[in-house]
């Protein structure tokens, strides 16, 4: 199972920008659809951007515009570019790597939108 790990949170004003990474431990050259997820405090988790193995991305509607996933298969990351953030985007981010026989989770890097 392949290990996520999260680089790039912290603290960011509104309307600011941030970038999010995530190293995985093994290729995911051609195995895993890699995702970004966020959990706000009270909330559930979310679906933010999805990246497919042939590079096909989805965004979550409240990001579309404002948010880029990208993937580095040679280096096995993936990459987070947030934009024109908002104090209620304040969460804790997670990577996720999917393959058909299993599913990642990173630990989670808190964001947080403040002035």
């Amino acid at each position: 199972q392949v290990q996520l790990v999260e680089f790039g949170g912290g603290v960011v004003q509104p309307g600011g920008v941030l970038r999010l990474s995530c190293a995985a431990s093994e290729s995911i050259f051609g195995n895993y659809t890699m995702a970004w997820y966020r959990q706000a405090p009270g909330k559930q988790r979310e679906l933010v951007a999805i990246i497919s193995i042939g590079g096909t991305v989805n965004y979550a509607n409240s990001v579309k515009g404002r948010f880029t996933i990208s993937r580095d298969n040679a280096k096995n990351t993936v990459s987070l570019q947030m934009k024109s953030m908002k104090v209620e985007e304040t969460a804790v981010y997670y990577c996720y790597a999917e393959e058909i026989a299993s599913r990642s989770w990173g630990r989670g890097i808190q964001v947080t939108v403040s002035s």
